[in-house]
């Protein structure tokens, strides 16, 4: 089998989410880095893979795929076959795409947002978005009260993909000392077999 290559950016999140599921999966894949600071991103070769222009995009022998939740999910249903990651019971599958859609939306809109805004200057709303992420960690924190991972008692796609923006909450000035059992969480997915971690890029708050 040929290497997956994975298109991304070593501060990009959602690069971080797929680079960290293929390496929980152990696959073999290579990184390519697009420069997004150049605008690599938004040239027609990088287009051709995803219009969008956006990362990360993978390739996967014909496969070409965007968006790192649907990248999370194509790797899991063709390379996971005891359905640990994304599971085929219709409760906990709809369960982990709640997840998903929290990634997608308070995540990135709170967490992710507040460090657009702090490391690279985003001309967005911080307040907005700092009360977005602390809202969010807050029901992060009651929900993990009860529970080992966002899904029951085993990690699921739903904790890969929620991972990154939130441990990374930080860098946007957002605190987590308030949130044991966010801190608590992050430390269970840190101790999983084949953890790689997100490269910092800014102060821990």
């Amino acid at each position: 089998m040929s290497a997956i290559r994975l298109y991304g950016h070593p501060l990009s999140g959602h690069s971080h989410r797929v680079a960290l599921f293929l390496s929980l999966l152990k696959l073999p894949y290579e990184y390519v880095t697009v420069n997004v600071m150049a605008g690599e991103h938004r040239q027609p070769p990088f287009l051709a893979k995803n219009p969008f222009g956006q990362i990360p995009v993978i390739e996967d022998g014909d496969v070409t795929l965007a968006d790192s939740n649907a990248i999370l999910v194509y790797l899991a249903l063709r390379y996971d076959a005891s359905g640990r990651w994304y599971p085929r019971e219709p409760v906990a599958a709809a369960l982990v795409q709640r997840w998903l859609s929290v990634a997608a939306g308070e995540l990135c809109s709170g967490p992710g947002r507040a460090r657009l805004i702090k490391l690279f200057g985003a001309k967005l709303d911080y307040e907005l978005a700092a009360s977005i992420a602390n809202r969010l960690l807050g029901l992060l924190d009651a929900h993990l009260a009860s529970r080992q991972f966002l899904v029951g008692e085993a990690p699921t796609l739903a904790d890969v993909a929620i991972y990154t923006y939130t441990a990374l909450a930080p860098e946007g000035g957002i605190s987590l000392e308030p949130y044991a059992g966010v801190r608590a969480w992050l430390a269970r997915v840190e101790a999983l077999d084949g953890f790689v971690p997100m490269q910092q890029s800014g102060p821990s708050a």
